[in-house]
């Protein structure tokens, strides 16, 4: 980038969209000339959100999920059973999960799956969390709902064997979300039949 671009405020705009996951430099301009055409109090409105975002968004206490409190509304539902715990590497993971409405437990998000190449370990995880939480006997399965890849099968590996002389069932989504893809990107039907098909570890 040139000094001149650098004090243009359509070039900063563009730059800065681009260090979002997915957004090449033509997607980043085209987003960037889009605000420009757009309702000044639209934008308005979105530099808001996205500021409200790191103000307000915080993890859950309980479970590190998002959310706005110290604790999430799924924790504090005395509805859910509390009994079983999903645990996803990602909060967008949690969302696809919770979007099917076959899964009424409760979550626990690790913020990550193993990764020893990119320098990724269970420390970098939110594993002795889940530990804490096991403690006692009011939970009686762990499900790990990993994406089916060589780190989510890794990291599943990995909490069946810690997790089992808990004495707590540890099971495995099923096979029907595809090898190789994303938890996020499985469709509602897809997730709802995986959940209902888990697997012992």
């Amino acid at each position: 980038m040139t000094g001149d671009d650098a004090q243009n405020p359509l070039q900063r705009l563009a730059a800065l969209l681009t260090r979002l996951p997915g957004i090449g430099e033509k997607t980043a301009m085209r987003l960037a000339l889009s605000l420009v055409k757009a309702d000044g109090d639209y934008v308005a409105a979105l530099a808001d959100a996205i500021a409200g975002v790191h103000r307000q968004l915080g993890l859950c206490e309980v479970c590190f999920d998002l959310c706005t409190g110290g604790t999430c509304e799924r924790c504090r539902d005395r509805r859910r059973d509390h009994g079983i715990i999903c645990v996803v590497a990602q909060p967008q993971d949690r969302m696809a999960i919770e979007r099917t409405g076959a899964y009424h437990g409760l979550y626990h998000v690790l913020h990550g799956v193993l990764d020893p190449l990119g320098g990724v370990g269970p420390d970098e995880l939110r594993v002795k969390e889940l530990l804490r939480r096991l403690q006692g006997d009011s939970v009686r399965e762990v499900i790990v709902a990993t994406s089916p890849n060589v780190e989510g099968d890794a990291t599943a590996v990995y909490l069946a064997k810690l997790l089992r002389p808990l004495g707590v069932q540890v099971s495995r989504i099923a096979s029907g979300v595809a090898v190789g893809g994303e938890l996020e990107y499985a469709d509602m039907n897809t997730l709802n039949r995986a959940l209902a098909d888990r697997r012992a570890l």
